[in-house]
């Protein structure tokens, strides 16, 4: 016999060992946990903001069907009396059930396959490995869960690992074509597949199983929802908006200054300016090396007088060596190995500072402050978030709050929070700082995700189409890729040079415009290896990655779409302040636009830059023109010719190697 109660405000299930509670969280949402512990575990929200003030949920029992039931808003949870799961929306509409085959239920999933939909098998230790089952619908489409490199933007057939690398953020919310978002709420390593049989989500080590569900009609509601209760975006500074220069990388305080005087010279606006890695002493020092940075607090002055920002990349790499490495070592503020050891031999002998303990998220902000924010810096590049130890071997990862295989995918999100947190208390309410891997509710931290150190190639060209918009999607409004990609350019390779120039007209549509990469041919020859003038080994450089680098005609190209991204600021800013408020993606699949047009679900290659501009990057070489799909029940004009269209039909669009196909929306005054 099933104990039920009801009398808390929140809906307690226990059959057996097995306990349910079930509580309404945010505007028509539900957060749901099981364990098979002695108790539910309410020590950790992780991605959810604190419990909401919501109005009291609705609490129902029907003794003589044998079910219970909580409803919140638009969502209605029911237990029957085998105590399985069912979700409804207000009309009535399964949204989504739990999948069972099992001989003891008296329905037509009566099988004997004795498949029960939460599965907790024991581990050795004392966690558990869950997998958590949902039925399979043939006419639902699944979006978001993060950034992957995959050409689908529509996830459903696909299989997803759960884990955080470099190129792929595990993000693990995503919204239902039925009408419903889910958030899988807890940082475990494992995968969802997203079958055509039935969907499956697994922890491989955990206590309970978290998860938040909410009913929207659109997947705006959906989304707004969402990032309601695990936050939003600052809004986004006014002096990033515009273009960013970066490469791999520039060594010294004259070579940077040389490049940022010339874009002046040019008459080009320059917004951003990046100093990538081992500007420093060493690994964990978190400091200029003066020798090649002689002057931070001069270099900051000139370049604010030129209206140009710098942007410093911070490792999260600790050296045996660093004046910081006994003080992180004594608090327990590395992450430590189950087995052997985790330091590794890149440019030094290092491990990580563990982002999880709050105090060794002190001492990295501690140093940043001193040694950067202090002189004047305050954008942050904060790379190797995964964090990318040898092998992605996370399984023998312990955590300061678990282990490895319990909590890795969240080490992102503390990652950002150092920085967040150690600003926001220095008096800055606008934080952007650029990341390379994110876990959900990242966005309230003003994490500005980057796909990650991506090929030069058009394929991968495509497919960071779909990882910015499944990110989006995912909740993180900031989004951004290596332009030209990261690997395998070679600077004065006239395929490479045509692939360089497609890829810039989509990065100036783009929430960050964001140029770097490591070109080719590198410098010096020998690896990219060389001294530092203090003796330490050290990176070279890549080739030029400056928008004069690849050719006359494309530099004005380049120039074309620098001056257009500064004539937008009005509208990016509009826009970043829908995601600031609302949490609506600056990047928009044309399904969350336009729910009720069904064509356009399948046009994922094209996309909504906030309200008002269409955008079909170019992502094959040799084209001239493109077909692109214009959303029904609004008017189009295509801004390279000034041809009106109707939507709701595929055009041919114009698209010379200096043309990215734009349409704008009846109505705006966006001017092109």
């Amino acid at each position: 016999m099933a104990i039920i109660d009801i009398s808390k405000g929140y809906l307690y299930y226990q059959k057996g060992r097995e306990k349910i509670r079930i509580d309404a969280w945010g505007k028509d949402g539900l957060r749901v946990r099981v364990t098979y512990e002695a108790q539910i575990d309410e020590r950790e929200d992780w991605a959810l903001l604190p419990k909401p003030e919501t109005g009291a949920p609705v609490l129902e029992r029907d003794e003589e069907a044998g079910t219970v039931s909580i409803r919140n808003g638009k969502i209605r949870a029911v237990i029957d009396r085998h105590g399985y799961l069912f979700y409804y929306n207000q009309e009535g509409k399964e949204l989504v059930r739990e999948y069972w085959r099992n001989r003891s239920d008296l329905t037509e999933y009566c099988l004997p396959l004795n498949y029960n939909a939460r599965q907790f098998k024991p581990i050795i230790g004392g966690d558990w490995r869950l997998t958590a089952y949902f039925e399979a619908y043939d006419d639902e489409r699944l979006y978001g869960l993060g950034q992957y490199q995959e050409k689908q933007l529509n996830r459903k057939g696909l299989t997803l690992e759960l884990a955080q690398r470099n190129s792929q953020a595990s993000i693990p919310f995503m919204i239902s074509s039925r009408g419903y978002g889910f958030l899988w709420n807890n940082p475990a390593l494992g995968r969802v597949t997203l079958g055509l049989n039935r969907t499956e989500w697994v922890a491989d080590a955990t206590k309970q199983m978290d998860y938040w569900i909410c009913a929207g009609d659109t997947p705006q509601e959906i989304e707004e929802n969402y990032t309601a209760v695990t936050g939003r975006a600052p809004m986004m500074r006014d002096d990033v908006m515009g273009f960013w220069q970066c490469k791999l990388r520039y060594r010294t305080q004259d070579e940077l200054m040389t490049v940022a005087r010339k874009y002046r010279d040019l008459g080009i606006p320059l917004d951003v300016i990046v100093i990538d890695f081992f500007h420093w002493t060493k690994q964990g020092d978190w400091k200029f090396d003066p020798e090649c940075w002689p002057d931070p607090e001069g270099m900051v002055r000139e370049l604010n007088e030129m209206g140009t920002k710098l942007m410093v990349s911070i490792w999260p790499t600790v050296d045996v060596d660093s004046v910081n490495n006994g003080e992180l070592s004594e608090m327990g503020g590395l992450i430590q190995a189950d087995h052997g050891s985790l330091y590794g031999r890149f440019m030094g002998y290092t491990t990580y500072y563990d982002a999880t303990h709050p105090d060794a998220r002190k001492v990295i902000w501690r140093e940043a402050k001193k040694n950067y924010f202090d002189k004047g810096v305050d954008l942050f590049w904060l790379d190797e978030a995964e964090p990318e130890t040898a092998a992605n071997d996370m399984e023998n990862v312990r955590y300061h709050i678990g282990s490895g295989v319990q909590v890795a995918n969240i080490y992102p999100y503390y990652y950002a929070k150092s920085f967040y947190d150690g600003m926001t208390e220095a008096g800055m309410d606008k934080v952007v700082n650029l990341v390379r891997c994110a876990w959900a509710g990242s966005q309230r931290f003003g994490t500005l995700l980057w796909s990650g150190d991506v090929y030069s190639s058009w394929r991968t060209l495509r497919e960071q189409i779909c990882a910015g918009l499944s990110a989006s999607v995912s909740g993180i409004p900031w989004w951004t890729c290596d332009i030209g990609g990261f690997i395998g350019g070679y600077s004065d390779d006239p395929a490479f040079r045509e692939l360089l120039v497609r890829w810039f007209e989509f990065g100036a549509f783009l929430p960050v415009f964001r140029l770097h990469g490591e070109r080719l041919p590198h410098w010096p020859c020998d690896g990219m290896r060389y001294s530092a003038p203090n003796g330490d080994p050290q990176f070279g450089t890549g080739y030029n990655n400056e928008i004069w680098s690849f050719g006359e005609e494309n530099f004005e190209i380049c120039k074309k779409y620098i001056m257009m991204r500064n004539q937008l600021r009005p509208y990016i800013r509009k826009t970043m302040e829908q995601a600031h408020e609302k949490g609506t993606p600056v990047m928009r699949p044309l399904f969350y636009a336009y729910p009720e047009d069904e064509a356009g679900w399948a046009h994922e290659d094209t996309y909504l830059f906030g309200d008002d501009l269409l955008v079909s990057p170019v992502y094959e070489p040799g084209v001239t023109e493109k077909a692109v799909y214009l959303p029904a029940g609004e008017t189009w004009t295509e801004a390279a010719t000034g041809k009106v269209y109707e939507g709701g039909q595929i055009v041919t669009a114009m698209a010379p190697l200096d043309v990215i196909p734009v349409f704008i929306r009846k109505g705006s005054d966006v001017k092109l």
